[in-house]
């Protein structure tokens, strides 16, 4: 295991792989299993959105989520992967050496690209519910290759690549909490803030069409969830069975909490509600699932339940209508995680810990270059997304016209309905 990130984006070989030849074969079908997981993500994200909203637009939900699933692979391939790695002396992004996948060859470095591939997929996908029922899906077509390559590479790169700056902090992300959550929590505040609120939002929006749909859809994403985390160790070993670990219990104590602060505030708890806790847990053990005893994964998971809970309420008060809380569940759980490594962070507790531990474990430094991390990350996200969706939104225009918003946007942009009545 790397001194300071389960797995580098470093051309040419894992950190975590054996030379062994039963071991390699061993984490190589460990690493494409767990690929295969997240892959599933993106249609369990499809319904955990589409079931949100209302039945005009559940169509157009589920596609730009698979939009992402079509074109993401291809510009990673092309361009994208080789933005993000590099083994050079440069801080801020990589060196372009693997463009066209120039050089990814071999069974180490073709798993190492098949694996980070699926993430790439599914962060520009996060981003999609922030924006459900307005935007015009040739904007977010244009939208998510363009801010993959401008924000998600770079900042993988900052993350995970060779020399990438918050990795020689050290600050710790041990599967994505700050290079996906975060970084795609804060791009959808930012392309909010640009798009506008929904028409009569906040008092006449569609409620959730189908909670079944979500309870499946937050189903689907808890089980590949274990591809995300526990896959990210690249090798079939302790630390991915301490992640499998960390990620179960986080999410079922961010469902619990999320309960328990919902019956407290509003009498009675909601599938809503459950569903919200699991994912909130689950985007909060994330960046620790490798880094934290399994008792303070439970704690991680609580707290993120609760700060995640509170959260959502933020859009009512700063007026940006985010529809389905993507900035409430992803941007404030990543943090939430993020935060607590700096103090639960136990290189005791996992196996071959190499890392620099947290506060409540004698360590000093890595509380404060995680809220650097953490900051640099939501201020770059949000500065150039909100860039990005400036010009796209002079140049061909974000939104719907207000009567396809009306009539919805299932009809207006794609001809088709979910539901045939």
């Amino acid at each position: 295991m790397a001194a300071d990130t389960a797995w580098t984006l470093v051309l040419g070989g894992i950190t975590a792989a054996s030379h062994h030849p039963g071991e390699m074969a061993a984490n190589t079908a460990w690493v494409l299993v767990c690929a295969a997981l997240v892959m599933f993500m993106v249609p369990g994200l499809a319904l955990f959105y589409g079931g949100m909203v209302g039945t005009k637009n559940v169509l157009n939900m589920l596609n730009m989520n698979l939009y992402c699933l079509g074109i993401i692979p291809i510009l990673w391939a092309v361009l994208g992967f080789g933005f993000a790695t590099g083994d050079w002396s440069f801080p801020l992004f990589g060196n372009f050496d693997a463009v066209l996948l120039n050089g990814v060859e071999g069974v180490a470095a073709n798993r190492e690209f098949v694996f980070a591939m699926t993430f790439a997929v599914i962060t520009p996908a996060l981003i999609s519910g922030a924006v459900a029922g307005r935007m015009k899906f040739t904007a977010w077509a244009i939208f998510v290759p363009v801010w993959s390559f401008l924000v998600y590479s770079p900042v993988v790169y900052w993350v995970y690549g060779d020399n990438g700056w918050i990795r020689e902090l050290p600050a710790l992300d041990f599967a994505g909490g700050t290079a996906i959550h975060i970084n795609a929590g804060a791009a959808a505040l930012a392309l909010v803030m640009v798009l506008g609120p929904r028409q009569r939002w906040p008092r006449d929006v569609d409620f959730p069409h189908s909670l079944p749909l979500v309870l499946l859809g937050a189903g689907i994403l808890w089980f590949g969830w274990f591809g995300f985390n526990a896959g990210s160790a690249l090798a079939a070993d302790g630390v991915a069975a301490h992640a499998f670990l960390t990620t179960f219990l986080a999410a079922a104590a961010g469902m619990g909490a999320w309960m328990v602060v919902e019956t407290f505030k509003n009498g009675k708890p909601t599938a809503l509600g459950m569903a919200s806790g699991i994912v909130a847990g689950l985007v909060a053990i994330t960046p620790a699932a490798g880094h934290v005893g399994a008792m303070a994964s439970i704690l991680i998971g609580a707290l993120a339940g609760v700060v995640c809970f509170l959260a959502i309420g933020l859009k009512l008060r700063y007026k940006y209508d985010d529809s389905l809380d993507v900035v409430g569940v992803h941007m404030f759980g990543g943090i939430v995680g993020g935060v607590l490594i700096g103090f639960l962070a136990d290189s005791g507790a996992i196996e071959g810990g190499d890392f620099l531990n947290g506060v409540f474990f004698g360590g000093g430094e890595l509380l404060l270059n995680q809220i650097i991390s953490i900051l640099a990350v939501m201020a770059y996200s949000f500065v150039v997304t909100y860039a990005i969706s400036w010009v796209l939104n002079a140049t061909m225009g974000l939104r719907v016209s207000a009567d396809d918003e009306s009539s919805g946007l299932d009809q207006s942009l794609h001809a088709e309905t979910a539901y045939n009545n």
